[in-house]
């Protein structure tokens, strides 16, 4: 692991809230670090979104899909995958000067669903990836943020050769709450993933003043 992940771990880790943290980098000026979450089903595309459009290189923790897991990963759909992620990915983009995102890529397999609490320790929001192709593979995802009311955006990964639907089919299908976000993307867009994580914050940052004014009215 470089000193350059180490040292944004740190930062982000020792953040007592992710929605105001204050940090020197690059022109030495202050910064305000939001953690957002990157979530899906197995094989959704969270690594290669988080490498996509991180403007440092990415911690992965990718290991080998094994013989062992064969029975418990369900791969269909996805046969071409030969990793997978087993603790988190962890990258960060700045957006514009003075708005760092610290992206946490979860692990997909319900195997490794106790990472889960932690990694959402503080976050703003999240992106709840999706494929058409095993759309029920996000559903636990989407009731996990709903369940703890952290805001996200279901963010489509158009995968090749998958069928396209409508958005407000997709948010049918997910049954999602009046108002969460469905966008279309391509994970191994750049531009695509950054567009996703700028529709992330926007809503996020009106969910949170929503909140805040029902809370003091």
């Amino acid at each position: 692991m470089s000193s350059e992940h180490v040292e944004n771990a740190h930062n982000v880790r020792n953040t007592h809230s992710a929605r105001r943290t204050y940090s020197a980098y690059g022109d030495g000026g202050a910064t305000m670090a939001l953690k957002i979450l990157v979530a899906g089903g197995f094989g959704a595309g969270k690594t290669t979104l988080v490498g996509a459009v991180s403007d440092i290189r990415p911690l992965r923790t990718e290991e080998p899909l094994s013989e062992a897991g064969r029975g418990v990963d369900d791969t269909e759909g996805v046969a071409r995958k030969t990793a997978s992620t087993v603790a988190m990915d962890f990258g960060r983009i700045t957006l514009h000067a003075g708005l760092s995102l610290y992206l946490f890529g979860t692990p997909g397999q319900d195997r490794f669903w106790f990472l889960w609490d932690e990694l959402s320790e503080g976050a703003l929001a999240a992106v709840v990836l999706a494929d058409t192709r095993r759309l029920e593979d996000c559903f636990a995802a989407v009731d996990y943020f709903e369940r703890r009311r952290i805001p996200f955006v279901v963010a489509v990964n158009r995968f090749p050769g998958a069928r396209a639907y409508a958005v407000h089919d997709v948010s049918h299908a997910l049954d999602l709450d009046r108002g969460t976000p469905v966008v279309l993307c391509d994970a191994r867009d750049r531009d695509s993933g950054k567009d996703v994580l700028i529709r992330t914050v926007e809503y996020a940052g009106r969910v949170h003043t929503a909140r805040l004014l029902d809370s003091v009215s």
